[in-house]
């Protein structure tokens, strides 16, 4: 059974870090964490894909403004498993988002809406949430 979390008036300011720690179900095709203005507003669209829509092992991020998705950036680094608890970190650096995937590795997306705060943030797909902390 799939979850979905929303959480809407975080005023979440540059420098500020969101954790969302949870377990991915078995035979997971995707989840995707959403952090933005809004459902329509997507500063950053994190979609990790397991096996969805000829992609495997792959996570996708990308930003939404609207009813108009920008251009996809793709990241091949994928420390995701099946019946796994994991967490991802989620910096919100005012220009650019760092995310920290649960392996260590770091990597960094444009804040192409030129967000000034991250007041929503929803989950969603093949993945549990345990906890969703904010610093």
């Amino acid at each position: 059974m799939n979850q979905e979390v929303h959480l809407e008036g975080l005023s979440l300011q540059p420098g500020a870090r969101i954790k969302v720690k949870g377990f991915i179900q078995a035979a997971a095709k995707l989840f995707r964490i959403n952090l933005g203005k809004d459902e329509q507003n997507i500063g950053l669209h994190f979609n990790p894909r397991f096996n969805y829509i000829g992609d495997h092992n792959v996570i996708v991020c990308n930003s939404r403004k609207g009813d108009r998705w920008g251009a996809e950036q793709r990241e091949t680094n994928f420390p995701f498993e099946d019946m796994r608890t994991v967490e991802v970190n989620f910096i919100f650096e005012g220009k650019q988002f760092r995310v920290k995937l649960p392996n260590g590795h770091e990597f960094t997306f444009p804040n192409r809406l030129e967000m000034e705060e991250i007041n929503f943030l929803s989950v969603y797909g093949d993945f549990y949430v345990r906890r969703v902390d904010f610093e």
